[in-house]
């Protein structure tokens, strides 16, 4: 039993450790609405094109989201239905707590 607990925690905070960075959870946010291309993601979160990449090699190394090419474009979508499940109830919980008018408001000028 206490090894499954180890285990888990374990697991857990390698997810979360993942999640926690902002501009990581910034891209997984975005990838909410489905695929997009680095370029569109860097203009999306304010970053370069360079740091965006970082970022989601990051994620993909984890399997957090996956790519797809289309000439000289990569595009990334979100293949964990974990990373979605959590960044959703996060969504959710922020509108409740902060108003949802607020965090759509900020939503939209990151788009």
């Amino acid at each position: 039993m206490r090894e499954d607990l180890d285990d888990f925690t374990s697991r857990a905070s390698a997810f979360l450790k993942v999640l926690a960075g902002r501009t990581r959870s910034m891209l997984i946010w975005e990838l909410l609405d489905g695929e997009r291309s680095v370029s569109d993601l860097a203009k999306a979160v304010g970053a370069n094109t360079t740091a965006v990449s970082q970022q989601l090699a990051i994620l993909r190394g984890e399997g957090i989201v996956s790519t797809r090419r289309s000439g000289q474009k990569v595009f990334y979508s979100l293949t964990s239905a974990e990373a979605r499940h959590f960044v959703t109830a996060l969504r959710e919980l922020l509108l409740q707590k902060a108003g949802a008018a607020e965090i759509e408001e900020a939503h939209e000028r990151a788009a």
